[in-house]
């Protein structure tokens, strides 16, 4: 009686697992997501009536959770495709975890993380709460959030209705994005999604490599795997392709990152129709107000029109809702003059050497994009005064900020970072109106630093190399008649502002009214010569060292 009902009791597995095999995991639905109906048509002629909504160019700074399974190894940025790279660090912390890419792939990351301390809500219901992720991102200023919708790992964080390798299916099975969208809806943040998955096509190749020497050489890693492979494991019912994307010829070149480029296996149709149904749906789904695409201009451009269509959708989408004027953004790098006037100009991890015509974004992070320990072993984060120092700048050229702070695997922050964002925010508390809604001035800045800028490359990556001193200046302003005057460094005598001067300065005609300095309630002792405004130090320096004088005309 007993075998008796051991057997009976494993039929019911067998065909539980059977029935959710067949009915339950592998529903994806296949049909097109129509392109909303608006001003806006897929082309880059039909894209080019964008500007820039007035809540972004007021906003100035946002806090991104660049937050997925890749965090869960915490070992750094692209863990998914370098964990199938020889000799790499992130192949033998494979080794060392869990054990050879063609026994232990991604998609078995994908399992373990469970995002078991993330709650978005109970995180920020209270102010006060220390350990509220939301409310330092509060406390540090922020007027956006991000999250990842997808990476180049290709898993959605969303439910997905086009992608069954989804947050709800497996993993922590919880809505990732939506909890997100709920949390900064509650609490006053304009939401932005991430979108990264066009890239997984090249991105992945290497998980279809093998070792070259050793005791496995010449085993296949496990981007071979099909769906039938999947029998009697965990992903049992889910075809392994569908998240690697491996149905095609090697690229010459997997590295390669524009499409274009001959050494690069061009993605075929189903492929593109897929992302592009995927991100209508996500659009549709959590209403963002910004996407951001990791993408040269558009997602799978120019081999498909599928980034035309998700951006001319977007801006419909918000038009629709707000009378007929679009009030959302849509992002892209390595823009030229002409696509800059249809999508925001993003930067990564820089900025140009001058004031932009066109409002633009740089992204970056105080650690690298994906959780790393050993960044935090080692405490190699970006300091408050590092991202205060970038976000000056930047706001003075015309620019916002979108700072990424990486999270662990289990949805918390680490104690660093806690105190890098609580310190921001200690500097705009006091300092925040000269970075909110305001614009730039005739020049960004004076000093020995404006000329160190190092030149940018398609993406951006020039960032960091700045040595600021007490005589390097940023302005930007509000209206005609405040001007915000502030100094990179501590001062370490007068602030000589050579472009105030009565006669040599900018200011034209225009007489300076009064000089204050924010958070203090100091007289200011000042003269505007002929050759520039003079102000004498006062008793102490701005928080951080960086210090704002308001200059009202």
């Amino acid at each position: 009686m007993k075998i008796h009902r051991i057997l009976l009791a494993m039929l019911a597995v067998l065909f539980t697992a059977t029935l959710g095999a067949q009915d339950f995991k592998v529903k994806v639905d296949t049909s097109k997501e129509p392109v909303g109906d608006g001003p806006f048509s897929p082309s880059v002629e039909g894209l080019s009536g964008f500007t820039c909504p007035e809540w972004f160019k007021d906003a100035k700074f946002g806090i991104w959770a660049h937050w997925g399974p890749q965090c869960q190894p915490e070992s750094g940025d692209w863990y998914a495709r370098n964990m199938y790279i020889e000799d790499g660090n992130q192949y033998d912390h494979n080794i060392e975890l869990h054990g050879h890419p063609s026994e232990f792939g991604f998609k078995d990351w994908i399992h373990e993380w469970r995002a078991e301390n993330w709650g978005p809500d109970e995180l920020i219901k209270l102010y006060a709460d220390p350990d509220s992720l939301i409310h330092f991102y509060q406390q540090c200023g922020a007027k956006y959030f991000f999250t990842l919708a997808n990476h180049h790992d290709n898993f959605d964080l969303f439910d997905s209705k086009y992608q069954q390798w989804n947050a709800l299916n497996m993993g922590p099975e919880k809505d990732i994005v939506g909890g997100w969208e709920k949390a900064a809806r509650k609490y006053g943040l304009h939401f932005g999604v991430s979108v990264h998955a066009s890239h997984a096509w090249t991105w992945y190749e290497t998980s279809r490599g093998s070792d070259t020497k050793g005791p496995l050489a010449g085993v296949p890693y496990d981007g071979w795997l099909t769906k039938e492979d999947g029998a009697g494991t965990w992903w049992e019912g889910y075809d392994i392709q569908d998240l690697y994307e491996q149905r095609h010829p090697l690229s010459k070149d997997n590295g390669a990152w524009q499409w274009e480029e001959d050494a690069v296996t061009t993605p075929d149709q189903a492929y593109c129709d897929r992302f592009y149904n995927r991100t209508i749906d996500l659009i549709d789904k959590y209403n963002p107000d910004i996407i951001y695409f990791d993408d040269v201009y558009l997602p799978l451009w120019p081999v498909s029109d599928a980034g035309l269509k998700i951006a001319a959708h977007m801006y419909n989408k918000s038009a629709s809702e707000n009378g007929g004027g679009n009030q959302a953004v849509v992002t892209g790098k390595g823009l030229n003059e002409v696509q800059k006037k249809t999508i925001l100009w993003d930067v990564e991890r820089g900025a140009p050497d001058g004031i932009q015509d066109l409002p633009w974004q740089t992204c970056t992070c105080i650690g690298n994009w994906h959780y790393s320990k050993w960044l935090y072993y080692d405490d190699k984060y970006k300091s408050a005064q590092q991202v205060i120092r970038m976000l000056v700048d930047i706001v003075s050229k015309n620019g916002n900020m979108l700072l990424s702070v990486p999270i662990r695997g289990n949805g918390t922050i680490d104690p660093i970072e806690i105190s890098v964002v609580s310190e921001i925010g200690e500097w705009l508390k006091i300092n925040g109106e000269s970075i909110y809604g305001t614009r730039p001035w005739k020049v960004f800045g004076e000093g020995p630093a404006v000329d160190q800028a190092k030149p940018l490359n398609t993406f951006g990556f020039n960032e960091g190399g700045e040595t600021y001193s007490g005589s390097d200046i940023r302005f930007n302003c509000k209206g005609d008649k405040t001007i915000y005057v502030t100094v990179m460094s501590g001062i370490e005598g007068r602030t000589v502002v050579k472009s105030m001067g009565r006669k040599v300065g900018l200011l034209g005609k225009k007489k300076i009214r009064s000089v204050q300095m924010l958070g203090s309630d100091e007289k200011i002792e000042w003269k505007q010569g002929d050759d520039a405004l003079v102000i004498e130090k006062p008793s102490a320096d701005g928080i951080q060292g960086i210090t704002v004088f308001k200059v009202s005309l």
